[in-house]
């Protein structure tokens, strides 16, 4: 049973799935569902469709560079059936799993911590603009570091608009 991959998304294709699209050289191109094979036929790029897997590794969101890819890839060469070897390939596929497993989320956070980082810049930018808001204003009133300096606003009126109708 081979599993293929999408050619637009990079999801997996069961087989019996999706749709092949055979151009005039020759060139087959699978598709999982009819989505994808409407944005191949719009000639949409797939590195700038947010939902795609290249564009979320083009853009630093997934792994890219991972030793535990190499399981993963696709082998033309057929291999001479070893007992042991597949039972050695069997009983490492847990373990490999799992060690892709922590390095994906080891991804994740390192790249949410960002985020993280700069919303709490934010909010403490936030807090020191509209501190009045938070403390009360007795308090504020107390300790003179709480607040930010009064700045004077000068208003111009002219003569002809601003004065008092006479009766």
């Amino acid at each position: 049973m081979r599993l293929e991959k999408c050619w637009f998304c990079s999801s997996t294709i069961y087989p019996g799935h999706g749709i092949q699209f055979v151009r005039n050289d020759a060139k087959i191109f699978r598709f999982c569902r009819s989505k994808c094979h409407k944005n191949f036929k719009m000639k949409r790029n797939p590195r700038k469709v947010k939902w795609t897997k290249a564009y979320r590794r083009l853009h630093g969101k997934d792994m890219t560079q991972d030793s535990t890819f190499e399981f993963e890839r696709k082998r033309n060469r057929p291999q001479r059936y070893d007992r042991i070897n597949t039972e050695k390939v069997l009983q490492a596929i847990p373990k490999i799993s799992k060690v892709k497993a922590t390095r994906q989320k080891d991804h994740i956070t390192k790249r949410l911590s960002v985020g993280r980082v700069n919303r709490r810049t934010e909010d403490r930018r936030e807090l020191e603009q509209s501190i009045s808001l938070v403390k009360a204003p007795s308090v504020l009133k107390e300790d003179a570091t709480l607040t930010l300096p009064k700045q004077k606003v000068t208003v111009s009126y002219a003569q002809t608009e601003n004065t008092p109708m006479e009766e």
